[in-house]
């Protein structure tokens, strides 16, 4: 990467300062535009198009979507120092998928670590691998989605197949070079049985090095932006599961694999 890579551009629709999610501590989160998959179930469909979008918010026209620098970024990342210290926070790449812009996302994963903060990244690892391989120095947690582990149901409710993603989740996990967790969605039609829960916990119990595994509820707090951005919203007669249901999927992944399973992340 060129010595000036702090002027490397990239995309982004959000930074959201003081999340206690998506990595350790108070972190800040930086959410970049573009994704390769199309999930019934995003909460951010406003990430998914790479081009700036005008959305509809309270009923007021708003841009989606800024060109920036990675120094310009991390003049605001850096003036949370002082919670990441005491939290063993720091910064966390989201979008969107951050690998759509593989250059812009190395660069924000290098700035902040030679700022000496911590990183972490949520992506699906719907990359090629040599894209995948460029972020691993700079990267102390990768957040990875692993929605199912049937490639033909995967497609039915992302638009893509699973294999690619599988295949990189082993690779990262064998590089030894960063604490991997293993995130799943839980939505209702999809994914959230006991059955195809238990084949991811046996899929990531299978990953060397891994410990952790993260349930994540499905929601609908991103129903609104779809009629902001003019979409129709498949899932909207879709009930979250309760907690009850939640409790039984972590305890069966926690049975079948040993991980520490947590709901939430």
């Amino acid at each position: 990467m060129a010595e000036n890579y702090l002027d490397t551009r990239g995309r982004i629709f959000d930074i959201q300062r003081y999340s206690i999610h998506d990595g350790s501590g108070i972190r800040t989160i930086v959410f970049l535009k573009g994704c390769v998959l199309r999930c019934k179930w995003c909460c951010n469909p406003e990430s998914q198009e790479y081009k700036i979008q005008t959305m509809m918010v309270q009923g007021k026209p708003k841009i989606i979507g800024q060109d920036i620098t990675v120094r310009e970024v991390l003049e605001t990342v850096v003036r949370d120092r002082t919670y990441y210290r005491r939290s063993r926070g720091g910064m966390t790449l989201s979008g969107g998928e951050s690998l759509c812009q593989p250059d812009f996302c190395e660069a924000l994963l290098r700035g902040a670590k030679e700022q000496g903060l911590t990183t972490a990244m949520e992506s699906m690892a719907c990359a090629e691998w040599p894209v995948i391989e460029r972020m691993l120095p700079y990267l102390d947690t990768y957040l990875m989605d692993i929605k199912h582990t049937d490639p033909a149901k995967h497609e039915k409710f992302t638009g893509r197949r699973n294999e690619l993603m599988m295949e990189n989740a082993r690779k990262v996990a064998e590089s030894g070079m960063t604490e991997l967790v293993i995130r799943v969605p839980v939505v209702p039609t999809f994914n959230c049985t006991v059955p195809e829960i238990e084949g991811i916990a046996r899929f990531a119990a299978s990953l060397p090095g891994v410990k952790k595994m993260h349930l994540l509820p499905y929601h609908r707090l991103g129903q609104d932006k779809y009629t902001g951005l003019g979409r129709d919203y498949e899932l909207k007669d879709l009930v979250p599961p309760d907690n009850a249901t939640m409790q039984q999927l972590a305890e069966a992944a926690r049975r079948v694999s040993g991980l520490d399973v947590q709901i939430g992340g």
